[in-house]
């Protein structure tokens, strides 16, 4: 199988018994099937996320493997000041439920969600029946082996300037919140969901350059290990190409693109683009309302924390 630069824009019929747990949500037979989902850098808790796109991706999908490819819950951000609200209720009670219904979850943490490591350095972990592993090696279909992992070990800022990271953190905080009034007013005019803190990063001729030499070093690192491939996250730049020979994948992220990758039953690996399919369908990419931008949200204490099934993740803010 060779990396390809598509993307999975056409849906295959799979009819399958509905699983989503959301008191509201309606009943669904049609979820696309797939045999593994890579999803990355969801940031549930950082303000200018989407997790509403993100579960309804959830819901239009059915696999058998599901990678959470690091930064799920944004420690950092959540830390600072509590951000939780409905959509990021409906994620994770999606990805239990995925897990209770047989898929196999893993969480590999990244640097946001580092708080977990600790708990899978030397071993794995199951927590609600979701396997935390530091790093994993997935077997495609058809028989490639790729080194999944979140791929802040490749940033040398993170590695060696933690502060430094967090001051970028904080400049990467504003650049979404320029990101989310932009596309308030594109909604407004009638155009979809499109990322402009993406598209400037896309223009910073070093951003380009990092990005660049990050890839070349999780391909090396894959190539070190004697793989086909790899599949991080990180830089927030879902992409799907062959680099010095070895298959380099990355999922994205759901703050500013809105992408996952998906491996298909015969191993064929592609990106989805949620946002774009999401627009084809008809549906708002932004996931909260504009009236509740500005609202107080330090007393939207998650449903599953007062349910007691999220005290497992109370730790990341510690």
């Amino acid at each position: 199988m060779h990396a390809g630069s598509g993307t999975a824009m056409q849906e295959e019929a799979c009819f399958v018994a509905n699983d989503d747990c959301s008191e509201s949500a309606p009943k669904r037979a049609d979820r696309t099937s797939y045999r593994s989902v890579f999803i990355s850098d969801t940031h549930l808790g950082k303000k200018g996320g989407n997790p509403g796109l993100l579960a309804d991706f959830l819901k239009s999908v059915a696999c058998q493997h599901m990678y959470l490819v690091g930064d799920i819950v944004d420690g950092w951000s959540l830390r600072k000041a509590w951000f939780w609200d409905h959509d990021h209720d409906r994620v994770v009670r999606r990805v239990i439920k995925m897990a209770k219904n047989g898929t196999e979850v893993t969480w590999i943490p990244g640097n946001h969600d580092e708080a977990l490591r600790p708990w899978a350095k030397h071993f794995a972990m199951d927590v609600a029946g979701i396997r935390i592993k530091r790093k994993a090696i997935h077997v495609t279909a058809d028989g490639e082996r790729l080194l999944v992992t979140h791929g802040d070990e490749f940033d040398g800022v993170i590695r060696y300037a933690k502060w430094l990271a967090h001051l970028g953190d904080w400049a990467y905080d504003r650049a979404l919140w320029l990101n989310r009034w932009f596309n308030v007013a594109m909604r407004r005019l009638g155009y979809p969901y499109w990322s402009l803190s993406q598209w400037l990063k896309h223009q910073v001729k070093e951003a380009v350059k990092f990005i660049d030499s990050f890839e070349t070093a999780v391909a090396d690192e894959a190539r070190r290990q004697c793989l086909d491939g790899a599949v991080c996250g990180h830089i927030h730049n879902a992409c799907s190409r062959v680099i010095n020979g070895m298959n380099y994948y990355n999922c994205g992220d759901w703050v500013e693109s809105c992408t996952a990758l998906v491996e298909h039953h015969d191993g064929r690996i592609e990106i989805v683009d949620w946002a774009t399919l999401s627009a084809a369908r008809g549906r708002v990419a932004d996931s909260v309302a504009e009236d509740d931008w500005q609202a107080e949200t330090a007393d939207t204490i998650p449903v599953l924390a007062a349910e007691g099934r999220f005290a497992h993740l109370a730790f990341l803010t510690a």
